[in-house]
């Protein structure tokens, strides 16, 4: 069957092109959100086109797998898919790629499973920091300071949800700064940004030489923080948005002249300062449209067999 091969070739090269063009284009960083849902469809066609690829190719190879697939479809179907006709090589590929899903699989759940020890491991920790007052339950939401001279914040996912901020934090941010890293932080929990960034990392480590899942995750990285940016921007304003970025950050070093973990935090308070032209409306509607159709391409290359049997 070449339809498999077919499939590959499509997963392949909107592995290739896609990042490319994604890379080439100026509106991402105007638009965080839709860039988000495009790099999602993007990384959907190409597992769905390993997917159906993989069950094609074992229902060509084994009639046990054919037979429950095809066991509704008229004949014309099931001669146009051409089942039994192959040679080893669709078994073959009908292995690799099962092996491949598999170790997705298991990727993804070793790095959920590294997230919830790492989390427990903090919650352990901000126990043991922050206890509950006699009489006190937690809650949603609930808002935990630390004592601590480094200025920071962060969202600890989990039930319930946890905001936390340091008392150096209090202190150096002045005014609407502070709500506006906690609408920043309440942004990426709205969104659900973590569980983005772990099927990103469980891809990128279980397929390391394959570049559009590393760009997958690079991007994630980045754009949830834009997106958490203007999503505290909409309500604080970009100028005390990207004061609040300074002073938290200013101690870290990431300012100077050698990047460090958060070299990206310059060009984030840049955006805010000189923030893009937003897309126009009808333009943000054509690219989230024209996204969602990625995934749906491979799907119809699968019928085509046997929608053209059908019209005969």
């Amino acid at each position: 069957m070449i339809l498999p091969v077919g499939l590959l070739l499509i997963g392949a090269l909107t592995a290739v092109l896609a990042p490319r063009l994604l890379a080439r284009a100026d509106w991402p960083d105007r638009e965080p959100v839709v860039a988000l849902w495009v790099w999602q469809c993007v990384v959907a066609s190409v597992l769905l086109c390993c997917v159906l690829a993989m069950t094609l190719s074992a229902a060509a190879a084994w009639h046990v797998v054919g037979g429950p697939i095809f066991a509704t479809a008229p004949g014309p179907v099931v001669e146009a898919y051409a089942l039994g006709t192959s040679g080893s090589w669709a078994a073959t590929t009908a292995v690799a790629l099962a092996c491949g899903g598999l170790w997705t699989a298991a990727m993804l759940t070793r790095e959920v499973a590294r997230a919830r020890a790492r989390r427990r491991l903090r919650r352990a920790g901000l126990r043991e920091r922050a206890p509950l007052l006699p009489g006190e339950t937690v809650r949603a939401e609930r808002l935990v300071v630390l004592e601590g001279e480094r200025p920071d914040a962060w969202w600890l996912p989990g039930a319930p949800p946890q905001l936390v901020v340091t008392t150096g934090a209090l202190r150096r941010l002045k005014g609407r700064q502070l709500d506006a890293v906690l609408a920043h932080e309440k942004g990426h929990a709205r969104a659900r940004h973590d569980w983005l960034l772990h099927c990103s990392a469980a891809l990128a480590d279980g397929f390391p030489q394959v570049p559009v899942f590393a760009a997958f995750r690079d991007e994630m990285h980045r754009l949830v923080e834009l997106a958490a940016d203007d999503t505290a921007s909409r309500r604080f304003g970009r100028l005390t948005t990207a004061l609040a970025l300074v002073e938290l950050n200013e101690d870290r070093g990431v300012f100077g002249p050698c990047p460090s973990a958060d070299a990206h935090v310059p060009q984030r308070v840049h955006r805010l300062l000189t923030p893009p032209d937003r897309l126009p409306a009808a333009a943000r509607l054509r690219l989230t449209a024209a996204a969602s159709l990625v995934p749906v391409i491979p799907v119809l290359v699968a019928f085509v067999p046997g929608l053209r049997a059908l019209g005969q």
